[in-house]
C-alpha cells in the first residue's frame, strides 16, 4: 500500500510500505479521508515523535475491509470513524471510563501507525459506526469536533449566559459552532486574521461581538461588550501567556474559565493575576482530547447525532482537499502558512 511514512524530523516520504497485519480484536480500515491535525505539523516538522518509521495521521474514516478474528467479523463493509487513543484499560481513569486521561495509552498516528495511508489496522474497541447521511470527510472531522465538545461541555455553558472564546484556530471555530447549536445567545469572540473573521461571521455571529486582536484592546473589548462585568464564561484556545491572562482577567466574578489551547511556551502566573482567581472565586478547568466509552452521552457520540441530523455543518469548514498523492502540499501550507485554512484533508480514490 502507499503511506505518508516519517522517517526522521523533516523526512517525510510517500512511499510502499507492506498492508498492516490486522490481529485479534483489530480490523483492517480502508482509509477514505483524513485530516492534518496542527499537532501534526510540528511531529513531522520540529519536534518528532517516539519511533521511526512511523505513518502519522489520526483524523480519519473508512470503510472496514478485513477482520483479525470473530469480534472484527460484524464490522467487514461498515462506514467507520476512529476514536486513535488506545486506552490500557487498566489505570484509574480508565476504570472510570475516563479513556482520554489514559496513563498509559497507545495513539494512532504518533505511537502506532495512523492514517496517512490506505490501510490502517485499528482496534474494533476504536470503532464507531457512521450513518448513510454522514459524509467521509465529515466523519474525518469527527475527532477535532469532539475535542471542541469535550471542552464545551467541561464548562457547560448555560443559553443566557455571556460566553467567549479567544482564539479562533480550528478548535476555536468548531467550538462556536457547537456553542451556537447549543442555543448561547451571546457568543463573543477574539480572533487575528480577517479569514477568521469571515469564519465566524459565516456561523452568524454578528461583526460586533467579533474583535480583531489587531485593532482592538482585547481586555478593553471584553469589557465594554459586558458592561464591565466579565463574561460568565471563557473559552481560551490559543495556548499563549497573553491570552491566558485575558481569560482571567474578563471572566466575571464566580465565572468559569475553560482553557483549552496547547501551550505554545511556558506560562508565568503574576502575583495579581493569582489574587484575581481567589478574589474572584473563578473556577478553571483544563480539557484534553474527548470522551468515547460507546455510550450515547459520550462526546463522540454526541457530535456525530449532531451530524446526523444535520444539525451542524463542518463541511464548510474542510477548506483544503487534496488527493491522497498531493497532501504533502496540504503538510507545506500548514508548516509554511502560505494559505489561510481550517481543516485540510486527503480524500482517497
Amino acid at each position: 500500500m502507499k503511506a505518508y511514512v516519517l522517517h526522521d524530523i523533516n523526512d517525510i516520504r510517500l512511499e510502499e510500505v507492506p498492508r498492516p497485519r490486522v490481529q485479534e480484536n483489530e480490523v483492517l480500515v480502508k482509509v477514505k479521508a483524513a485530516g492534518i491535525c496542527g499537532s501534526d505539523i510540528p511531529r513531522i516538522y520540529v519536534n518528532g515523535t517516539y519511533s521511526y518509521p512511523l505513518i502519522p495521521g489520526h483524523e480519519f474514516s473508512g470503510v472496514a475491509e478485513a477482520a483479525g478474528g470473530e469480534s472484527g467479523r460484524v464490522w467487514i463493509g461498515k462506514k467507520v470513524g476512529v476514536y486513535p487513543l488506545i486506552p490500557c484499560g487498566e489505570c484509574i481513569p480508565c476504570k472510570k471510563k475516563q479513556f482520554e486521561m489514559c496513563r498509559h495509552y497507545n495513539y494512532l498516528g504518533s505511537r502506532c501507525a495512523g492514517g496517512f495511508a490506505e490501510y490502517v489496522a485499528v482496534p474494533v474497541w476504536n470503532l464507531i459506526e457512521l450513518p448513510d447521511t454522514v459524509s467521509f470527510e465529515e466523519a474525518a472531522m469527527l475527532e477535532p469536533m469532539a475535542v471542541a465538545v469535550h471542552a464545551m461541555r467541561q464548562a457547560y455553558p448555560k443559553e443566557q449566559e455571556t460566553v467567549a472564546v479567544i482564539g479562533l484556530g480550528t478548535i476555536g471555530i468548531l467550538l462556536t459552532m457547537f456553542l451556537r447549536e447549543m442555543g448561547i445567545r451571546r457568543i463573543l469572540t477574539v480572533g487575528n486574521k480577517e479569514f477568521q473573521k469571515e469564519m465566524i461571521l459565516g456561523q452568524g455571529i454578528s461583526e460586533e461581538d467579533y474583535c480583531d486582536s489587531r485593532s482592538f484592546q482585547v481586555d478593553e473589548w471584553l469589557q465594554d461588550r459586558t458592561d464591565g462585568k466579565g463574561a460568565d464564561v471563557i473559552f481560551e484556545c490559543v495556548g499563549k501567556p497573553e491570552t491566558i491572562i485575558q481569560a482571567v482577567q474578563n471572566t466575571m466574578p464566580g465565572g468559569r474559565v475553560q482553557f483549552v489551547g496547547n501551550p505554545a511556551s511556558d506560562i508565568l502566573m503574576e502575583r495579581n493575576l493569582y489574587w484575581k482567581i481567589l478574589r474572584n472565586q473563578l473556577t478553571i478547568r483544563g480539557s484534553w482530547n474527548s470522551s468515547f466509552t460507546h455510550d450515547a452521552e459520550d462526546d463522540w457520540h454526541y457530535v456525530l447525532q449532531r451530524l446526523a441530523q444535520k444539525r451542524i455543518e463542518p463541511k464548510r469548514y474542510i477548506t483544503q482537499k487534496f488527493p491522497f498523492e498531493q497532501l504533502e502540499e496540504g503538510f507545506h501550507i500548514m508548516r509554511d502558512k502560505s494559505r489561510e485554512y481550517v481543516k485540510v484533508e486527503a480524500v482517497f480514490a
